[in-house]
């Protein structure tokens, strides 16, 4: 389907030339009215809007195009306006990019040149209509208690949550490292009967085994140096809640035997105390080891094992889930770009897309998330690129200084500024053009050369 176009203008031999020259590539509508223009905007419903700055005879009554810039934005934020103003009008050019123009394009009108910066206008606007189209899709369709994804892997392993939550069956979560194994956990708890109880997460990995005793059971006054008052262990706070004892593998065989004769009993006692709790408390836990081969060395318990692993929860690592690699990107993208509220960061470039798909992702989906959330910082224009990601090396580029001759040199800085130019102007060639210090046909010349696409 063609791109619809709407073109506002007073000048009628301007709208008839203009209309002549673009109906073959666009749909096109014009209107040499501010009132007219609404109407059609209403119901042409345009991506695309080519609308002159002055509108004669209408400025005077406060309807100029400058105030019909405020009222398209206002009710079709999508839709890309460029301004087309004369020389003379500059400084109110300047003021529609700040009000939300795509761009501005000084008469008289060169066809061609027009064209190619409507191509531009519209492969933006796609791109943030898919981006929005995207991020409502995973809101309510794709999010899973704060977990996203479509593969088929995702969709058994939410099933399988679904079931487990009815249950107050132990639960061992499997998995690469960033996979995700506490977001199991949460949901796991939050949709069961629990979910108005304690939700406690502890690390076994990260706290000294000397510590870990008393973090979970709890001690009593004098137990040992330093003991001066009862502490009451997590595994006590989390009563008629639940516990996830993350990275279950790092724990020490001493542990072992005390956490699986809770296990069986449901009972424990504070270091130092003699004293038998009962506890109600349901025990997920998850490791990124391979506890079969723990047990082998001797480094795990084979009846500590089957007694975590009633039910197995095992999460694909990323590489392996397919087109969710974009819609988590997507994701990300939009939870913490209001983080960077000084930059309008629209989406990703086809670069980059290509380079997230085919990345090997060893961090999983938490290297995901840094990755973009970092790329947000970094980014120089509304895409983000390969190279914001710190995905250059692992697609192949390079830096080409010091590899090839003075001449190809100067040719890869000169390309990178024009990039850099057109990023930083978010997307306005007049500008680009004006910070490079060149004309704008020379800056589409230079684009040319360089098969740099306005996207």
């Amino acid at each position: 389907m063609k791109a619809k176009l709407l073109i506002v203008d007073d000048d009628l031999g301007l709208l008839k030339q203009l209309k002549w020259a673009l109906e073959s590539d666009y749909e096109v509508v014009t209107s040499d009215n501010y009132d007219e223009a609404l109407r059609l905007l209403r119901e042409f419903k345009p991506e695309l809007v080519f609308l002159d700055i002055n509108l004669n005879g209408l400025v005077n009554s406060g309807k100029d195009g400058i105030e019909l810039l405020d009222r398209i934005k206002s009710f079709s934020p999508f839709t890309k306006i460029i301004m087309v103003t004369g020389n003379n009008s500059k400084d109110l050019a300047l003021e529609s990019i700040s009000k939300g123009a795509f761009d501005y394009y000084l008469k008289p009108v060169n066809i061609e040149e027009l064209k190619i910066v409507l191509r531009r206008a519209f492969y933006i606007q796609g791109l943030e209509v898919e981006n929005h189209r995207l991020t409502e899709e995973i809101e309510k369709k794709f999010k899973f208690e704060e977990m996203v994804g479509t593969s088929p892997q995702m969709e058994d392993i939410f099933r399988l949550i679904r079931k487990v939550a009815t249950t107050d069956a132990t639960v061992l979560v499997t998995g690469e490292s960033g996979t995700g194994k506490e977001l199991v956990a949460k949901a796991i708890h939050y949709l069961s009967l629990r979910k108005g109880n304690p939700f406690i997460v502890i690390n076994c990995g990260a706290i000294p085994e000397n510590l870990l005793e008393s973090e979970l059971f709890g001690h009593e006054k004098g137990a040992f140096t330093d003991a001066y008052a009862r502490k009451i262990g997590k595994l006590e706070v989390a009563n008629r809640g639940t516990v996830f004892l993350d990275e279950i593998g790092e724990m020490s065989l001493n542990l072992q035997v005390k956490i699986l004769r809770f296990l069986q009993e449901r009972i424990i006692e504070r270091v130092g105390g003699n004293t038998p709790i009962e506890l109600d408390v349901r025990v997920i836990a998850a490791t990124n080891s391979d506890l079969k081969k723990k047990i082998e060395e001797n480094k795990f318990r084979e009846d500590l094992y089957y007694r975590l692993s009633v039910i197995n929860i095992d999460l694909p690592p990323l590489r392996e889930r397919g087109d969710d690699i974009m819609l988590l990107a997507n994701y990300f993208l939009n939870k913490y770009k209001t983080e960077v509220p000084n930059k309008d960061i629209k989406g990703f470039t086809k670069e980059a897309r290509e380079s997230m798909v085919s990345f090997s992702w060893p961090g999983n989906v938490r290297e995901l998330e840094n990755r973009v959330r970092r790329a947000l910082i970094l980014a120089d224009g509304p895409f983000i690129s390969p190279l914001e990601l710190g995905l250059v090396k692992e697609n192949g580029e390079n830096d080409y200084l010091g590899k090839f001759s003075l001449k190809d040199a100067r040719q890869y800085i000169e390309s990178k500024f024009i990039k850099k130019a057109i990023g930083e102007s978010k997307g306005n060639l007049s500008l680009a053009a004006k910070m490079l210090g060149i004309s704008r046909p020379t800056l589409y010349d230079l684009m040319k050369k360089y098969k740099i696409s306005p996207e």
